[in-house]
């Protein structure tokens, strides 16, 4: 067959051969097929003759290419025993030699794509040996990749965290007084020498941290870019995420979180579990809003050009932190219930219940979900199940010794205390007890406050009245009729001032506040008849034998040493009683006074005179109204008077 030969000018020849070598370029067919297509290929036209030229001209080109990539790469290989051994044992100098690190980077793209051009697939011995430097600078890579995370973690700074952390905290102190085991660690809310409930930090709505030196990432990004596209992203995942779960675990040692079975946790003492539970808040917070974000950002920088990579990069990454935080949540939740344990494990689910939140929007690995929810759920149950044995434990409390001087029960500080705090966990308990409204609303007809209120008010109601009832009993242990009404008196107004004054009236409504400070008056009314009945009987002028001209001596004075005894021994007796409150401790007082001295002054003036000339008077009238006003004014300070000081200060 005829070469044909076509003029298609002096500018077409470039244009031909650029064509040539773009078919040479696509030609990954076998040598024998190659070279038969070469042949037809020139029988076209004569400026096609020296293709064969070409192709060998490519060829070299290639191998070229490729053995000045493949020597790059062994100069790094750890392996090689080649004469640059001593260079093999060193990582590449990637901040101090960057023109270095980017030629080993250039070279391993330089293979890759003559790898994925097929341009030497058709040579087996080249393409092994593309295959054995491709596994040589992933393992480098892989090493690299490692050495820089480690060299790079920035160690969690404490200082800077607790900067930015706003402190909650409420005063709850030590009780004093007789009283059951389980209600010894709460006392005087508002006391000076309290110790404190901190409810933990609150953190600042910008905090975040460097967890690798920002300069670092992007030669981490650039490693990540290129195992990934080698189809090494396995390893590549697999040492981040090894290096970054050892520096998570750092940061919750620095956080005070420790590594604990559920025996051992349940096994610590109450005051080194407080503790406990208090890093284990904060560092969830912290763990959740600042580590995990930021560890969450950092995968998706390194791994920005794979969705599912960085995704399943982050989950193994964090799981283990996480679950180490979990682990503690539920050893807690499953432990023994006491009282005082109630607001730690209400802080604690409050803050896991918002870390929920941050769960189900950073892990797309469901498991870590659902195991943070199932914790949750068992923490709410356990702050349940403590309330209600709070109540029964108020309900059943049993002391026997009555207070000395009627003051406020240890009980009544501890529950009113107690529940005044609970207050900062309405919402929580509200949405914790609404499971349990049917057994609540099964005592409405007992209760009528309950007919309108939330279900942790109702819970409240009941808790309340648990305490009164139990009050009312404390109060028969008392033989004086009057120290019983003092005892309720006190205990009562402590209780209406408990929730006057704070939250809690918002949660217990003022029809409630009313209705008990009318049971207050009523005990005080009950006081005066129980105490000053007898006195005041010695006033009445029933019995004396005539009007007040000609009644009798005898008895007039039987009447004022009647009165004298039982006024001193009135004095003697309740000045040793405690009425705390001044406000009730005035009205006392002028109750009193408002039923005695009138009494006295108007007995005094129609009997008075006719003792006054007496040669014994001043045996008979001790005391004129005003000594008496004077002397009322020393009842319910706690503080037992001797008689004689009576006589002193009538003097």
């Amino acid at each position: 067959m005829a070469t044909t030969t076509t003029n298609l000018g002096a500018g077409s020849e470039d244009r031909v051969m650029a064509t040539a070598q773009q078919i040479l370029k696509s030609l990954n067919t076998p040598k024998e097929v190659r070279e038969d297509m070469l042949l037809i290929f020139s029988s076209f036209d004569n400026r096609l003759s020296n293709i064969t030229d070409l192709v060998n001209e490519n060829s070299d080109a290639t191998g070229c290419r490729f053995e000045a990539a493949e020597k790059v790469i062994l100069r790094w290989d750890s392996s090689s025993s080649s004469s640059n051994v001593d260079a093999s044992r060193h990582s590449i100098p990637w901040e101090d030699s960057p023109d270095e690190a980017a030629e080993f980077l250039s070279a391993v793209d330089e293979i890759l794509k003559l790898v994925a051009d097929m341009s030497i697939r058709s040579d087996n011995k080249m393409m092994d040996r593309a295959e054995t430097a491709i596994q040589m600078a992933m393992s480098r890579l892989e090493d690299e990749f490692r050495l820089i995370l480690i060299r790079n973690t920035v160690p969690l700074d404490m200082e800077r965290l607790y900067g930015s952390i706003r402190r909650v905290s409420l005063s709850f102190a030590a009780n004093e007084g007789e009283i059951g085991e389980e209600f010894e660690s709460f006392g005087e809310v508002d006391s000076e020498r309290g110790c404190f409930h901190d409810r933990g930090p609150s953190l600042g709505d910008d905090l975040f941290v460097d967890l690798i030196n920002p300069d670092a990432v992007l030669d981490l990004k650039e490693i990540a870019e290129r195992m990934i596209n080698a189809g090494y992203e396995k390893e590549c995942v697999q040492a981040y995420s090894n290096v970054r779960r050892d520096a998570l675990d750092e940061c919750l040692v620095i956080l005070g979180v420790e590594k604990l079975s559920i025996e051992e946790v349940q096994k610590i003492e109450w005051k080194a579990l407080d503790e406990k539970m208090k890093k284990w808040i904060q560092a969830v917070k912290i763990t959740v809003r600042v580590i995990l974000n930021g560890e969450k950002r950092l995968c998706d920088q390194i791994f920005s050009g794979s969705n599912s990579i960085k995704e399943i990069c982050f989950n193994e990454t964090a799981k283990g932190c996480v679950m180490l935080l979990l682990n503690f949540g539920e050893a807690v939740a499953i432990g023994k219930r006491s009282s005082e344990k109630l607001f730690r494990i209400l802080d604690m689910y409050d803050v896991l219940e918002d870390a929920l939140l941050e769960f189900e929007m950073m892990f797309t690995d469901e498991y870590m979900y659902i195991e943070a929810k199932g914790v949750l759920a068992g923490l709410g149950d356990a702050a349940k199940g403590t309330f209600f044995e709070f109540e029964n434990a108020v309900k059943n409390e049993a002391s026997k010794k009555p207070m000395q001087n009627g003051e406020i029960h240890p009980l009544t500080r501890y529950v009113m205390n107690y529940v005044k705090l609970l207050v900062d966990y309405s919402e929580t308990l509200n949405s914790l007890l609404e499971s349990d409204e049917d057994e609540i609303d099964g005592l409405q007809s007992e209760h009528g406050e309950l007919e309108t209120v939330t279900p942790f008010a109702k819970r409240l109601l009941l808790l309340i009245s648990s305490l009164e009832s139990n009050l009312e009993e404390k109060s028969k242990l008392y033989e004086d009729g009057a120290l019983h009404c003092i005892f309720l008196m006190n205990n009562n107004l402590y209780i209406v001032q408990k929730v006057k004054d704070s939250e809690l009236r918002k949660l217990l409504g003022d029809n409630w506040v009313r209705k008990r400070r009318g049971s207050i008056r009523q005990y005080a009314t009950s006081y005066l008849r129980a105490c000053w009945i007898k006195a005041l009987y010695c006033l009445k002028d029933e019995g004396i034998g005539g009007s007040s001209k000609n009644a009798s001596k005898v008895a007039l004075k039987e009447r004022f040493k009647s009165f004298n005894a039982c006024f001193e021994d009135i004095y003697r007796i309740q000045t040793g009683w405690k009425v705390p409150d001044p406000q009730l401790r005035e009205e006392l007082r002028i109750s009193i006074s408002e039923k005695v001295i009138p009494a006295y002054r108007s007995f005094m003036g129609r009997f008075g005179s006719q003792l006054d000339s007496g040669r014994h008077a001043g045996k008979y009238i001790k005391y004129t109204s005003d000594d008496l006003e004077n002397y009322l004014l020393d009842l319910f300070e706690g503080a037992p008077l001797v008689l004689h000081h009576m006589r002193r200060k009538s003097t």
